[in-house]
């Protein structure tokens, strides 16, 4: 099923985050039906960057390329602000439709563009946005391509000017929109509500908006939920712990790992013997 097949089948689309190969794999070996991909969790778990525009297209769209070929899920990939004017966001768009992705999220924030939960960022005029949209909306190699658009502007011109944004982005051609860093229940509730197209609400552990589970989104009204950073945050936490025991000679945590076995199972190594042992000359 298309990622924009998902969108209207799903109350709602519930989105983890793959920050790598083995990520999206686990992915879809717990049943998800897509994924998001790209910035924050793939810059910090691939370069060990902040979020603050240091990665560029020809370095993520490296990791996103590995991430896909681990995974037959649809997803959406972050498109930043496109890295440059409107041919650069037409190629960031064909890039990641060459690659797979089902979907792309595109954002008004000036470059160097930085996680949307951190402080000192910016957005470029809203004009310069629309015409972004307006070229990928109609330079799509794929014409299911869903095209997601979304605006900072909440944080730096407040809540009216990022609905301003967000209509005239539909009205460009966007085919949904993602108003970021809502600052309570309140808010969210007011955004999904504002426009009748699919929405994305994004639940950052840490960042400004509360997080709430994908019920509570959907009965709010939003169409995809984007846990963006949870796994990553947990990995490194878990990592964490186990060095720490481990640098003080602390062999405990032994076992309480995912097994060999299993994790043999999980990348396919029985599936790789099983070529081998049907292929290889024998001796």
């Amino acid at each position: 099923m298309s990622f924009r097949s998902l969108v209207q089948s799903e109350r709602p689309l519930v989105l983890p985050g793959a920050f790598d190969a083995l990520s999206a794999r686990l992915i879809e070996r717990a049943g998800f039906k897509a994924y998001f991909t790209g910035g924050f969790p793939m810059i910090g778990a691939r370069w060990g960057l902040p979020d603050i525009g240091l990665a560029q297209l020809g370095e993520i769209s490296a990791g996103v390329r590995d991430v896909a070929q681990a995974s037959s899920l649809p997803f959406m990939v972050d498109g930043d602000n496109g890295y440059g004017d409107v041919k650069n966001i037409v190629h960031t768009l064909h890039t990641y439709e060459r690659i797979g992705a089902g979907a792309i999220m595109i954002e008004d924030q000036v470059a160097p563009k930085r996680c949307g939960h951190i402080a000192g960022k910016d957005v470029v005029p809203a004009a310069e946005m629309a015409a972004k949209v307006r070229a990928v909306a109609e330079n799509r190699l794929n014409r299911d391509t869903f095209i997601l658009a979304r605006t900072d502007a909440r944080d730096v011109l407040g809540l009216d000017e990022a609905y301003r944004r967000a209509d005239l982005y539909l009205r460009s051609g966007a085919d949904g929109v993602f108003i970021e860093s809502p600052h309570d229940v309140a808010e969210l509730e007011q955004i999904a509500k504002k426009f009748d197209v699919p929405q994305l609400a994004n639940m950052l552990e840490g960042g400004k908006t509360p997080i709430l589970t994908p019920a509570e989104l959907s009965q709010m009204g939003f169409r995809m939920a984007v846990y963006g950073i949870s796994l990553l945050m947990h990995a490194v936490k878990t990592m964490q712990g186990v060095l720490d025991r481990l640098a003080k000679g602390d062999t405990s945590f032994v076992g309480k790992g995912v097994g060999f076995e299993e994790y043999k199972d999980i990348v396919g190594f029985n599936d790789w013997a099983a070529i081998e042992d049907r292929y290889s000359p024998k001796k």
